[in-house]
């Protein structure tokens, strides 16, 4: 098992699961995050942190295809390991439905 960033830190990119996780899992693109799932230690303390409410244990229904997501991205973005300043209109952005379509042309995740 691991947890998974999904859609809606598209665009809000808050950090402070970053702040807290053990293993410094966590990558950072222009407009979120993504856990890698093999260093991922299963840990949860960063579901609890995540303002949007973001990140789900990978054991979730219809979770698939953000794990994939997440160990396709990881692979390409830089670790980070400190908390920033979240994306500037990020409270605009939180809870907003098809965020995936509008930053990453797809629908699916393991499709972006």
């Amino acid at each position: 098992m691991a947890y998974v960033v999904t859609e809606n830190c598209i665009r809000c990119k808050y950090t402070d699961c970053v702040e807290v996780c053990p293993v410094d899992c966590f990558y950072v693109g222009e407009t979120m995050l993504v856990i890698k799932p093999d260093e991922c230690i299963d840990c949860g303390v960063c579901e609890p942190e995540c303002p949007a409410d973001a990140i789900k244990a990978d054991t979730e229904p219809g979770l698939e295809g953000w794990l994939a997501f997440n160990a396709k991205y990881a692979e390409l973005w830089p670790n980070i390991s400190e908390k920033l300043d979240p994306a500037p209109d990020a409270a605009a952005w939180d809870g907003k439905d098809g965020k995936l379509q509008a930053v990453f042309g797809t629908e699916n995740p393991a499709s972006a």
